[in-house]
């Protein structure tokens, strides 16, 4: 099979994004040819990915489910206090991050996308 035909999978951490990137431009033919078939990139892609792994989302508990399937069925234009705290309290669980720490409606934009990005991990429990 041609590498165009592969189906890329998806990376997990950052030595497989740099392999992409250096397959894309050439760059990984040229150290081959250079440093030979054995240049130690496969090494430095498994100990990059080790160290900077990507995350996935953790999976939504019942309670966030619940909370999410009413909050997605009601539809709201605009945020309460309390609906921007459950949002960012679920987001920050399921993403693994601290973005917001403090309820705040001053980026709607900003709501949209942490709204958004919950919506596409709430849609996968229906599949």
């Amino acid at each position: 099979m041609s590498a165009r035909k592969q189906i890329r999978k998806p990376s997990t951490g950052l030595g497989d994004t740099i392999q992409k990137v250096t397959q894309a431009t050439g760059i990984e033919k040229l150290v081959k040819f250079v440093a030979g078939e054995d240049c130690g990139c496969e090494e430095r892609k498994q100990k990059l990915n080790a160290l900077f792994r990507y995350k996935e989302p953790s999976c939504l508990t019942e309670e966030e489910y619940a909370y999410l399937t009413t909050f997605f069925e009601e539809n709201p234009e605009q945020l309460t206090k309390e609906q921007t705290k459950q949002i960012s309290l679920i987001w920050n669980r399921v993403f693994q991050t601290k973005k917001f720490y403090k309820p705040c409606t001053c980026n709607p934009r900003a709501w949209v996308e942490l709204i958004t990005d919950l919506k596409q991990v709430y849609d996968t429990y229906a599949q």
